[in-house]
């Protein structure tokens, strides 16, 4: 179980992300709102200042769901 100062703290850097990158909470939302179902696939791809790339993906479980939903659940 997470303390309350630690609970502080994460929705702290959590509000200091989405004003970093207002856009992407509004992704994560659209994405969201339309359903998180099995068999879905996130990729994941970054690209560094050196242009190295890094791309990896999952296919989401059932197991998966639940827990971001339980994620979601302790930001709020």
């Amino acid at each position: 179980m997470l303390n309350p100062a630690m609970l502080m703290k994460i929705k702290k850097l959590k509000d200091k992300f989405v004003e970093n990158h207002p856009k992407f909470p509004l992704f994560l939302n659209a994405v969201y709102n339309q359903g998180l179902v099995e068999d879905a696939i996130i990729e994941i791809n970054v690209t560094r200042p050196d242009g190295q790339k890094l791309a990896s993906n999952i296919k989401l479980k059932q197991s998966d769901i639940e827990m971001l939903k339980e994620m979601q659940n302790m930001m709020k």
